[in-house]
């Protein structure tokens, strides 16, 4: 703002700042430490959506990122309602998801006297960001946003805190200070990447290992072209599902814990990875001594703290991800074909030997049969925001996505409640897609609040609550792994759920027989509005296959249901 300018306040500096970055919509919630913020947004451009807990703003933002490919924008007051922020700021953390966190904080005079509703927010953040700020001088602001923005989707995305004192907000300047923002896009060398196609041709048993970096990055379709060049199988990530689409030849699946018994057995049986924006995750790798034990690894990755930080990588290409495996496409091209027919032919055959039988006994609804007919009933613009627990195994095994921005789930943190705020995000950033939160009967509960949300907005969000009335997940683990001592699981006592919405202004209805099922999932889809339907399923019903803790990723367990 050049000095002959009319004289602003912080807190409009913060407004024109967000809106000088391109952001149109935001979540919060406002209280006494961040009402001068409050006061400017009035009249603004913001578009801010009211959620009813400091942490369904922050899961908000977060699907509104992953879904847009924009920074998510979230904001509360200082204390209760900057701390109600961190779950949301650790999930973002966790999936790299770019994310700009606003909080109010008391006045500098009374910083550290434990002031009402004081907390030393920076503080308590510092292991979750990727960068954070005190501002101490309005002068700052356009230079801290900008800047926050630039971090939080620049390398590895992350979230980014920006904490301002009640009295720099009020503060009034003429002049602000700019900011430098370097370019700091990396490439891998000419060497590294020779290498990796040496190592790519020499290879016999090649399996291409896809993370959530291939989405990030941008380099999907990038993915796309070198797997369909090479004709490498293909394995993903739970935040990776999509970046490949469901159903594609030589694409395995999910592996780990979870993940089929193709992707886990080629990984198994692999001479080379060829690892594409991953980190290794535990319930990737399961017994990680034991993980891929005949592979070489070639490791694409931004962050160059994630190679060789669990497994020793003999090529490392360190950088963008998009331009590095653009270079090796056409290093490749150069060259005589890979030559892997007979690898991937073995890899379909199993592929095809675990194929899932959704034609379940009994008249229960079977959730996997459900869940594959929703989403191919959706079709192509089907987005799935899941919550955490045996649902959100579930609809990683059987739902089909075509894109990976049609998976949403808190993949690093686990955190529930993660769900509903989620497709509150996912509906505003994509407003044609047909989003649905696939949630459970304890997942609900955390932030159900947000009901209100979705109907004040009327988003036209459609929900499905998949209710066994357990911790679906815990009593799994119980059963098998504490000698069936089922402590604490017992979620029989739950409301009515339908009565529930409907109380919120949201309309549902209840389904609890198979033969209720298409009826269900047509009625859900062709809602106009926001809806929720209830879906009892048996509590007995478990996730299959599964890996056992302290094993690797061929000692898998299975089961009929």
């Amino acid at each position: 703002m050049p000095a002959n300018e009319t004289t602003a306040t912080g807190a409009s500096l913060v407004v024109s700042s967000l809106e000088r970055m391109g952001v149109e919509v935001v979540f919060g919630y406002p209280g006494g430490a961040i009402m001068p913020i409050y006061d400017a947004i009035a009249g603004s451009s913001l578009r801010h959506y009211l959620c009813r807990h400091e942490q369904g703003a922050a899961f908000a933002a977060d699907a509104f990122a992953r879904s847009s490919g924009k920074v998510g924008v979230c904001m509360a007051t200082s204390g209760p309602g900057a701390t109600n922020l961190v779950t949301g700021i650790a999930n973002a953390m966790l999936d790299s998801v770019p994310m700009v966190c606003i909080t109010g904080n008391v006045a500098q005079g009374v910083m550290g006297t434990d002031a009402f509703q004081e907390v030393d927010i920076l503080g308590v953040t510092m292991p979750l960001v990727k960068h954070s700020y005190v501002v101490r001088d309005a002068a700052d602001i356009p230079a801290v946003i900008e800047e926050a923005f630039h971090i939080a989707r620049s390398g590895r995305p992350g979230p980014v805190l920006v904490d301002l004192p009640k009295d720099v907000q009020f503060q009034a300047v003429t002049r602000t200070r700019g900011v430098h923002i370097p370019n700091d896009t990396a490439r891998a060398s000419a060497t590294a990447i020779a290498d990796a196609a040496q190592a790519i041709r020499a290879a016999r048993r090649p399996v291409i290992y896809i993370g959530g970096g291939a989405k990030i990055s941008g380099a999907v379709e990038t993915v796309r072209r070198f797997s369909a060049l090479t004709g490498i199988p293909q394995v993903s990530t739970l935040n990776a599902l999509g970046t490949i689409p469901t159903g594609q030849d030589n694409y395995l699946g999910m592996l780990g814990m979870h993940g089929t018994r193709a992707a886990n057995q080629a990984v198994q049986e692999s001479d080379l990875l060829i690892v594409v924006g991953a980190r290794f995750d535990d319930r990737a790798t399961g017994k990680l001594p034991e993980f891929a034990p005949h592979a070489g690894v070639i490791h694409f990755d931004v962050d160059p703290s994630e190679i060789g930080k669990l497994r020793p990588v003999a090529v490392p290409v360190v950088g963008d991800l998009k331009p590095n495996l653009e270079a090796l496409i056409h290093e490749l091209e150069q060259g005589p074909a890979v030559e892997v027919s007979d690898w991937a032919d073995q890899c379909r055959a199993a592929m095809a030997a675990c194929a899932v039988d959704y034609d379940a006994p009994g008249d229960s609804i079977y959730a996997p049969a459900l869940l594959n007919e929703l989403s191919r009933q959706a079709g192509a613009r089907f987005v799935a925001a899941c919550d955490v627990g045996q649902h959100q195994m579930w609809v990683a095994q059987h739902c089909r996505f075509s894109r990976p921005e049609a998976h949403l789930t808190s993949g690093g943190l686990g955190a529930m409640g993660y769900g509903l705020p989620a497709g509150i995000g996912a509906k505003l950033a994509d407003p044609d897609a047909c989003v649905v939160t696939i949630t459970g009967d304890g997942g609900v509960m955390m932030n159900i609040q947000e009901l209100a949300t979705i109907n004040r907005f009327q988003i036209p969000l459609k929900i499905i609550i998949l209710d066994n009335s357990r911790l679906g997940m815990v009593r799994q683990w119980q059963e098998f792994f504490f000698e069936r001592n089922f402590s604490e699981v017992d979620l029989s006592d739950n409301p009515d759920f339908v009565k529930v919405a409907e109380a919120f202004g949201v309309p549902g209805f209840r389904i609890e027989r198979r033969d209720q099922v298409s009826e269900g999932i047509c009625r859900l889809l062709a809602a106009d509005g926001p809806i929720l339907m209830h879906v009892v399923i048996d509590p007995e019903d478990n996730v299959w296959p599964l890996v056992p803790p302290g094993k690797n990723n061929s000692e898998m367990m299975e089961g009929s249901r």
